[in-house]
């Protein structure tokens, strides 16, 4: 069995009571196109293995299963505040704010942009799922805004933009090119043409990285990982449709207050 892939962003690395770490698909108990270290239990994989995988996370931090917490991700802009641990499924929201040692926040991703938060000072952190839509309706504003009401200030925020799809891979049709437009013409800085007419390919970490400095964030790492490209190391859905496979893992990013 591989060991784990765990990615880490450099400016939430050596922070003063804080962890976090970018999981790959290495180094888990799944198997066929779940193949490794898949921790999505709305994926179709044995929740058996599910459970074990998130397991091993879990003991990479140091926490009970219960205290490694996502949402129920539904490509929203809502960030939610959590101190406690919840039974079942997890709040229908797409970024999570806490403030409390001991919970280890988590963003399940398989393309999308896993965004991790820290103020290392006043001990807030946060994590959001932004994939187009959440990013294009200010998911991450309203987890910055969120960690700021409760207590955090946006000079101390560091943000890490984790593996996620490139822009490369990231083929898109002209209606989506033009919803972009329409919300800013500064957004065609984020648009190439592709090879077939009325594509695009379109930079999503980029995109989020534009959405961070406005919201006032300053210090902001985007990590270089393309998840579509690198097959053995990371889960996607857009590679999973090309494939015609009928289902795909989930990766996982996590941060927390020790």
């Amino acid at each position: 069995m591989s060991e784990l892939l765990i990615v880490g962003a450099q400016n939430l690395e050596n922070l003063t009571g804080i962890k976090h770490g970018f999981f790959g698909r290495k180094g888990g108990t799944s198997t066929g196109i779940y193949a490794s270290l898949n921790c999505g239990f709305s994926s179709n994989d044995n929740p058996k293995n599910v459970k074990q995988n998130r397991q091993k996370v879990c003991d990479y931090f140091g926490v009970e299963l219960g205290n490694l917490l996502n949402p129920y991700q539904i490509h929203s802009n809502i960030a939610q505040y959590i101190d406690e641990p919840f039974r079942k499924d997890g709040p229908r929201v797409d970024a999570f704010v806490t403030g409390k040692k001991g919970i280890a926040i988590a963003i399940l991703t398989a393309d999308c942009a896993p965004v991790l938060f820290a103020d290392e000072k006043n001990g807030i952190i946060g994590a959001a799922h932004a994939g187009w839509q959440g990013a294009f309706n200010g998911v991450l504003e309203n987890t910055i805004d969120l960690m700021i009401e409760k207590g955090a200030m946006v000079e101390n925020i560091k943000a890490a933009i984790g593996p996620c799809i490139d822009q490369e891979s990231y083929e898109v049709s002209q209606e989506y090119y033009d919803r972009f437009i329409e919300q800013s013409q500064d957004n065609i800085q984020f648009f190439n043409d592709a090879i077939e007419p009325q594509k695009y390919q379109f930079s999503l970490k980029k995109y989020c990285a534009s959405r961070l400095e406005k919201a006032g964030i300053t210090n902001i790492e985007i990590l270089k990982h393309d998840t579509c490209a690198l097959e053995n190391d990371f889960f996607s859905n857009r590679r999973r449709n090309k494939a015609g496979e009928p289902d795909y893992g989930r990766n996982i990013s996590v941060i927390m207050l020790e």
